[in-house]
Formats: C-alpha cells, sequence, structure tokens
C-alpha cells in the first residue's frame, strides 16, 4: 500500500508543484496575461491536439482488442456525463455549468492511465482499450458541454445548434484524437525523425497548460466557487467509482482492466479541461480549483482504491 502511495504522489504532486510555479512567475512579472493568453491558444490549437495524436496512434488496438470492455468503458463513460449534466442543473450559479459538467466528468485517462498500469503490470495492458472507449467521448462531450452552457445563457436556437456542431466537427483535440485513431488504424509506420518531433512538441502540452492554469489562479474567485469545486472533487475521485467500478467487477473484469477503469472513474480531472474552458469563453476558475483538489487528493484516494481492490483479489 505505501508502494501505491509513493507511486501516486511522485505522478500527482509535480503537477502541483507546476501550478505553483506558474502562479510565481506571475506574481514575479515572468509572466503576463496576454503571454497566459497565447500560451493556452498554442496549447489548445497544436500541443494538445498533437499530445492525444501521439498517446493513441502509438498503440495497437488490434492485439488487445475487447469490444466488451471498449463498450464498458464508452456507455460508463456516457452515463457519467449524463449523471454529472442532471448534477449540474442544481447549481445556484449557472456560469459555472459548463465547467461543472467537465470537471466532473473527465479523467487523465491518457497522461496517468498508461504510467498506472504500466507501474503495477509493467506494460499498458488493458489501458489503451479504455482510452480508446473514452476520449473522443470526452473531447466531443466537453465541446457540446461548454458550448450549451456558455456563461451569456443565450437562448438555445438553431443558430447556436449549428455553431455548437461546427466546433465539435473543428476542434483541434477532437481533429487528433481521430487523427491518431485513423493512424493507429492502419498501422502507419512512424519515421524515426517525425516520431521525435511530435513526441517533442506533445511533451509541451502538460507543463504548459499546467503553468498556464496556475498563473491565471485567482484565489478570491476559487473561494467564492468552493462549493462547486467541492461536489465536482467528490463526484471525480469517489462519486463515480462508487457507481461504475462494481459494474465492471460485476462483468467480471479484473486485473489491468479494472486498474483502467479506476483510471476513467477516479483519476484526476485533466488540466486540458482548463484550456479548452478558457478558449470556449468560460471564466476557467473553477476548472483550475477543480483540478488542484483533484491532483492534490488524488494520490490518497486512489490509494486507497487500489488497497480495496487489491483486498477483494481483484488485482
Amino acid at each position: 500500500m505505501l508502494s501505491n502511495l509513493v507511486f501516486c504522489l511522485n505522478a500527482t504532486v509535480p503537477i502541483f508543484l507546476l501550478m505553483l510555479l506558474g502562479m510565481f512567475f506571475m506574481r514575479v512579472g515572468i509572466f503576463t496575461d496576454d503571454f497566459v493568453r497565447r500560451i493556452n491558444s498554442f496549447v489548445f490549437r497544436i500541443a494538445l491536439p498533437v499530445l492525444v495524436f501521439y498517446d493513441l496512434c502509438r498503440e495497437d488496438f488490434y492485439k488487445v482488442w475487447d469490444l466488451r470492455y471498449v463498450l464498458y468503458c464508452f456507455f460508463s463513460t456516457a452515463a457519467m456525463i449524463l449523471l454529472v449534466t442532471g448534477i449540474s442543473f442544481l447549481l445556484k450559479n449557472k456560469a459555472h455549468q459548463g465547467e461543472f459538467i467537465q470537471v466532473s466528468y473527465r479523467s487523465s485517462a491518457a497522461i496517468l492511465g498508461v504510467t498506472l498500469v504500466v507501474n503495477i503490470y509493467g506494460d499498458s495492458g488493458m489501458t489503451p482499450l479504455m482510452i480508446l472507449g473514452v476520449v473522443p467521448l470526452y473531447n466531443i462531450a466537453a465541446v457540446v458541454a461548454l458550448s450549451l452552457f456558455q456563461p451569456d445563457r443565450k437562448p438555445l436556437d438553431r443558430e447556436r445548434l449549428k455553431k455548437t456542431a461546427r466546433e465539435i466537427v473543428t476542434n483541434p483535440i477532437i481533429l487528433g484524437v481521430f487523427a491518431g485513431l485513423i493512424w493507429s488504424l492502419l498501422q502507419i509506420p512512424m519515421p524515426s525523425v517525425l516520431d521525435k518531433t511530435v513526441e517533442s512538441v506533445a511533451r509541451l502540452a502538460t507543463p504548459l497548460g499546467i503553468m498556464a492554469m496556475g498563473a491565471a489562479f485567482d484565489l478570491k474567485k476559487a473561494l467564492a466557487s468552493w462549493r462547486e469545486a467541492s461536489l465536482s472533487t467528490f463526484l471525480k475521485l469517489f462519486g463515480l467509482c462508487c457507481i461504475f467500478l462494481p459494474i465492471g467487477i460485476a462483468m467480471g473484469f479484473t486485473q489491468d482492466k479494472l486498474v483502467a477503469a479506476l483510471i476513467m472513474c477516479g483519476s484526476p480531472t485533466t488540466v486540458s479541461c482548463y484550456v479548452m474552458a478558457r478558449e470556449m469563453g468560460h471564466d476557467g476558475t473553477l476548472t483550475a480549483s477543480t483540478v488542484m483538489l483533484t491532483t492534490f487528493l488524488s494520490s490518497f484516494s486512489l490509494t486507497f482504491w487500489l488497497f480495496i481492490l487489491k483486498s477483494m483479489g481483484l488485482l
């Protein structure tokens, strides 16, 4: 159990420290509002799409294909999205609804998922199939939620629906997802020079996105939305796990499949939520607060879930 805690801390504490580093750079004047805005734009339009493309294009989905498991991941994620969307209508501050939906369901599936499973089993196991089942849906649902539930609360009409559909089709991250899937399914070889170049750009997404989020973090606004952030954090780390992990267990999934399902349900909210929220006209404070809370607390919550599953003889 201690080794799992140490691993989780090693995976999440650096993210938390990068946020603090972004705050420090903003405070001493190294970062400016315009510079942070440009970083967010670069991460959203270039680095994140390249990251999801690179994560997906390297996977051999034919080798580990399990339709039943992919469908479990897909429909569980769809149910999570519907559940948190329903809960979002109970919020007093409707301007936070779109952000609340995204941060409550969207996990660090690609970034943390592979690392955690490799640490336990020595290879990525069923994580690529989990990524295939959830990442496209993550991004499409995020665009829909952030478009339909914008802070201005404009009425839903045909023009708004057209705009939402257009944003889904042209969203850079979604384009990166499908480009990666097509590349993998067609088993297109990637020359070493291109592989290293793509990997270098992909590596920029996480540190730049985290520091930009830390730089733009507003403590006063965060305190004003602490109730929503606390609720979304509970749902992300515990609530969804209590509902959807037992379903996976009932379906007979164990070992690496169950660990991948744990990442899908209960890993910290991904940093890309903040980048997407800001680029689509949202304040981003609730998102930043939830990312910080889930990142800090996930070291302990993931260790708790791993201990429970191992005690049940499922890992």
